[in-house]
């Protein structure tokens, strides 16, 4: 899976967009709301035996919408075995420069995203099979903030440490670093299985041709044997450690991208701040959060009598009331698809930020949130899918 955002301390996000220029925070742009759209698919190429490099064609009158940020996400919507499933994987190509004559003559743009089959994945073991040029799907409009501020790269020296299907944000990271800078570097960590399992390995040696002096690969497989030890074996902590002694002198980095499972992100993020990485400098993004939510609103029964919480919600202009049990402990967004089908979500597991809302009244607690920055969370922003309500009342709006 592709989704990705930061992993925060005591459910506040830690992830800060002052990377790759002093200004950058102030540069972050602002969140639009996610809105789907149906897309062809043009093509299908495969990139593993069980990963596939999916691409959209984009009309020229969605350009706009689909403009976006290189490593950004979109979130995908079809209907499998009569459910309605979303699933939100990484855009894994940088955005496409179009030339005056291609906008004047309306040619489409392009989207592309990896899937990497999961066991027992429903959406993700249909796609290597279902998904096939000229099939529709929907798509969501780009969404995230991982790679925003890439502004002065001018002898800069970026690192991107990945795992497995954590690759997808990184190639485009990597494309728009080497592509917009002639003195900016770029190095790959990049941990997989074996050989096989490498996505975009072939790719990745075509960026290495174009770009022999400034980009750096390394690969580390766990179940194959490479030429230098170092890089034989599981990414554990003292494998890491000897990496960043031998290999990547941390001195010599000034922003580092991680993504990944929650594991190896906050193992390397606590080895680099170990070794005096400073926090501000280290942007990472989760393709698991190791919780399995549920990815659709489950039945809720309001029995008579019993204690409710009244929940408001504003979409779109227009505001729905519903009524949530107490003792059922449910989600704002889960009550709210209840009466608004159309309310914004993707991952359900309060990492991707699509069901992003603004609490006007009333109080709730946050289970968990990988994607809210500090400055959202002071103005009372909350990820509706983790936010459970504390007070009789809760007023939330969408539309901020």
């Amino acid at each position: 899976m592709g989704l990705f955002t930061t992993r925060p301390a005591s459910n506040e996000a830690q992830r800060t967009d002052a990377a790759l220029g002093p200004a950058s925070a102030d540069r972050r742009p602002a969140r639009r709301r996610a809105t789907f759209h149906t897309l062809a698919v043009e093509s299908v190429r495969p990139l593993t035996d069980d990963a596939v490099e999916v691409t959209f064609a984009v009309p020229a009158e969605l350009a706009d919408d689909y403009d976006h940020l290189p490593g950004q996400y979109v979130a995908l919507r079809t209907t499998l075995d009569g459910v309605d499933v979303r699933r939100s994987y990484s855009l894994c190509r940088p955005p496409e420069q179009r030339t005056p004559e291609q906008v004047a003559a309306g040619a489409p743009t392009r989207l592309s995203v990896a899937v990497k089959r999961d066991e027992g994945g429903l959406f993700s073991t249909w796609a290597q099979t279902g998904l096939h040029p000229g099939f529709e799907i929907d798509v969501m409009s780009p969404q995230g903030t991982f790679t925003s501020g890439l502004d002065d790269l001018d002898h800069r020296h970026v690192v991107g440490i990945a795992a497995g299907s954590g690759i997808t944000p990184l190639m485009a990271l990597a494309h728009t670093v080497l592509g917009r800078s002639d003195t900016a570097r770029f190095t790959l960590l990049y941990t997989n299985r074996a050989t096989v399992d490498v996505m975009f390995l072939e790719d990745l040696a075509d960026l290495k041709d174009r770009y022999p002096t400034r980009l750096t690969l390394h690969h580390v497989l766990s179940r194959e044997q490479r030429t230098a030890p170092v890089l034989s074996g599981r990414l554990d902590e003292e494998r890491l450690r000897t990496i960043l002694s031998s290999l990547i002198d941390p001195t010599d980095v000034d922003e580092w991208f991680l993504c990944g499972p929650l594991a190896l992100v906050d193992l390397c993020r606590d080895v680099l701040a170990d070794v005096g990485v400073a926090k501000e400098h280290v942007r990472f993004e989760l393709f698991t959060t190791g919780d399995e939510s549920v990815r659709t609103a489950r039945p809720v029964d309001v029995r008579a009598g019993e204690k409710t919480v009244r929940i408001e919600v504003t979409l779109d202009g227009v505001s729905s009331t519903v009524e949530s049990p107490v003792d059922a402990h449910e989600s704002v967004l889960n009550a709210a698809l209840r009466v608004r089908p159309d309310a914004p979500f993707a991952c359900a597991g309060g990492v991707c930020g699509t069901c992003r809302a603004r609490v006007l009244e009333g109080s709730v607690t946050m289970t968990e949130n990988y994607a809210l920055e500090p400055d959202e969370l002071e103005r009372g922003y909350v990820l509706t899918c983790q936010s459970h309500p504390t007070s009789d009342r809760v007023v939330v709006d969408y539309d901020v």
